[in-house]
């Protein structure tokens, strides 16, 4: 019991600390700070061990990506990303989390956190932010650019061909709804919404 003793004694201070960045950073607003922590943990350990996983491996790093990989894999990142955070299809992934509020532009989903701190919390707001969502999205791309670049090139080219898809969606909506004509819509929105 010593031992333990002597961890509660050095670590009181450490999280008395803590609670007061805590208090002092939300100013009584329930924010997960900890769970916070807790998933940077959790990326830097994935991406550790895929690391040491790829080093142990043997394969070489790759000493340049070529310019046209890296905007297959930017694109391809923006629309994975976008689709796990916004989408209707994949809503049963986020709906432990969050709470479904309506709709958000074309196809796609207003959410709110269910929880407010806590795991719960912090997980809703990960999977409801394409901005936190790229990260991690964009990670795994490199990872699988560097053990297995065709197949990660194959998966990047479809959700870039999707992102070029909502474009041309985006861009006959406004030709249906006249928005290309002189006087056309001048809501300043392509399709008369808000997208």
């Amino acid at each position: 019991m010593a031992i333990t003793d002597d961890v509660q004694r050095i670590s009181a201070p450490v999280r008395r600390w803590a609670r007061t960045q805590k208090q002092e950073y939300t100013h009584g607003e329930a924010r997960p700070l900890g769970a916070d922590l807790g998933a940077m943990g959790v990326y830097l350990g994935l991406v550790s061990a895929a690391a040491t996983a790829i080093r142990v491996s043997g394969r070489e790093l790759p000493t340049r990506i070529p310019l046209g990989d890296a905007v297959l894999l930017t694109v391809g990142t923006f629309r994975l990303a976008r689709r796990i955070a916004k989408d209707p299809v994949t809503a049963p992934v986020r709906a432990p989390f969050v709470s479904y509020q309506g709709t958000s532009g074309e196809a796609e989903v207003a959410e709110e956190v269910r929880e407010h701190g806590g795991v719960k919390h912090a997980v809703g707001e990960l999977l409801t932010c394409p901005f936190c969502m790229a990260q991690w999205v964009g990670t795994g791309f490199v990872l699988g650019y560097v053990t297995a670049p065709r197949a990660t090139r194959l998966a990047a080219l479809t959700m870039t061909m999707v992102a070029g898809s909502d474009v041309l969606q985006f861009v006959y909506d406004a030709i249906q709804n006249g928005a290309l004509q002189p006087g056309g819509d001048e809501s300043g929105s392509i399709t008369g919404q808000d997208v």
